[in-house]
């Protein structure tokens, strides 16, 4: 398919791609800060130009800055701006990228490249505190969404001391990640096509060319896609590229059988379970180490404790769950302890509600998280009666949910939106497993 917005086109047909842009179309109606991250020439500013085109602020401005190819001594004046006479040159004053941005969305791309002095007033204007021009003496107030990318491991730049931790976080409210294209086979000969037809009208692949592409491992991802498919297309002959059209890294080019299954596995310290099949062996495992992260509301470190084993094995039995055939294979990023509590399933089920006085009714729900759940179809009454009681089934779980409720919104259309009250604590631990299953079938880890 090919998604069509301003300044946006996206081509693709593979699963993680559209997850990745249903959870960019959820994301983008918060106001929080969202990190990207991926390889270069993933596309990482076009998922940054889709969270602003879905978001509140998609009419105002869009102001996007690459950090790493501003020269060091002016990074400083060009996002927070300068005043007249600041340093030799400035003849007059001028507004910062911040400043440009005000109501909309700033785009900071390789925000990894800032130097440190910067991401102590970066971290500060984030958190709401105004800001001085280079040279100004009165303060400035934004209010800008902040969308930032790297293609750095941050978490290890936090931990080797080159970036700050505290502006990680900040930056880190929301994590996606954007998958490189040896992830996504399935939109290769689609792009490559796209960009052909673009570039060379009425050219295209031929069947050979095209399994040569796919089979590449493309360690520029899109961007070198795009510039193979610029020179096969001038090369080629009768508007068809060929396997002699290709470069001959792609061309020549022959996958590397892995080795992997024929040496032997180390002892994993993971605690053994009952005997059972492959398929059931990893099932035990997955129901131990979700209802663990149930009980400690999805944070790794608590959970990897009672389970008596490392926080790094448990990372990477998550992992290992997630190759292993589970419905999302890779992750699409990281979700905070604060996002997991607000993360919403979509589910329609029956709810069976029951006023104080004795009433009931039956809606339909719309989507359910660990603090409260949607309802469709909800009578007036249910509105005007204070705490009501709630009972509904989780879908594949078989398992019954009471708990009181009290409703925190409601439109003329007749949805509403419940906040759990008073819930059993058997009850929340198994609704904490199953959000939990969600987030980790939807391609979503917690975050570290």
């Amino acid at each position: 398919m090919i998604l069509e917005l301003p300044g946006v086109q996206a081509v693709f047909r593979s699963e993680p791609m559209r997850r990745l842009f249903q959870m960019v179309e959820r994301v983008a109606h918060h106001n929080a800060a969202v990190l990207i991250i991926g390889e270069t020439g993933t596309g990482k500013e076009l998922i940054a130009r889709a969270v602003h085109h879905h978001s509140l602020r998609c009419d105002l401005p869009w102001i996007d800055v690459n950090c790493g190819a501003l020269p060091e001594h002016l990074v400083e004046s060009e996002l927070f701006g300068y005043e007249k006479g600041a340093f030799s040159g400035a003849d007059g004053g001028k507004p910062g990228f911040f400043e440009l941005a005000h109501k909309g969305t700033l785009f900071l791309d390789e925000v990894g490249e800032l130097e440190s002095k910067l991401q102590v007033k970066l971290l500060r204007v984030l958190d709401g505190v105004p800001y001085y021009r280079l040279g100004g003496t009165k303060k400035v107030t934004v209010d800008v969404r902040l969308v930032a990318a790297t293609n750095k491991e941050l978490d290890r730049s936090v931990h080797e001391g080159k970036f700050r931790g505290d502006l990680y976080h900040r930056l880190s409210q929301f994590q996606l990640r954007v998958p490189p294209l040896r992830e996504r086979r399935e939109d290769i000969a689609l792009l490559a096509e796209h960009f052909l037809t673009s570039i060379h009208p009425g050219a295209h692949l031929s069947p050979e060319a095209a399994a040569k592409l796919e089979a590449y491992r493309w360690p520029g991802n899109v961007r070198e896609l795009r510039n193979v498919i610029v020179r096969a297309g001038a090369l080629c002959h009768e508007r068809k590229i060929c396997v002699s059209d290709l470069p001959p890294e792609i061309a020549y080019y022959e996958p590397q059988t892995s080795s992997a299954a024929a040496a032997p596995q180390r002892a994993s310290s993971f605690p053994s379970p009952p005997p059972a099949s492959g398929g059931e062996l990893r099932d035990i495992k997955k129901q131990r180490i979700l209802e663990a992260l149930a009980r400690h509301n999805g944070h790794q470190g608590l959970a990897a404790e009672e389970l008596g084993i490392s926080r790094r094995t448990l990372s990477r039995q998550l992992k290992l769950m997630r190759e292993q055939g589970e419905e999302s294979p890779d992750s699409l990023g990281q979700l905070s302890h604060r996002q997991q509590h607000y993360f919403r399933s979509i589910v329609e089920v029956p709810v069976q509600v029951r006023t104080p006085d004795g009433a009931e009714f039956t809606a339909q729900s719309s989507n359910l998280s660990i603090g409260g759940i949607a309802l469709a179809a909800f009578p007036a009454e249910g509105q005007q009666s204070g705490n009501v009681q709630l009972r509904f089934l989780l879908p594949g779980a078989q398992m019954e949910i009471t708990t009181q409720a009290m409703v925190a919104w409601r439109t003329r259309d007749g949805r509403a939106g419940l906040q759990f009250a008073e819930m059993e604590e058997r009850d929340a631990t198994e609704l904490k497993r199953w959000i939990l299953q969600r987030q980790f079938e939807e391609g979503w880890t917690a975050l570290k």
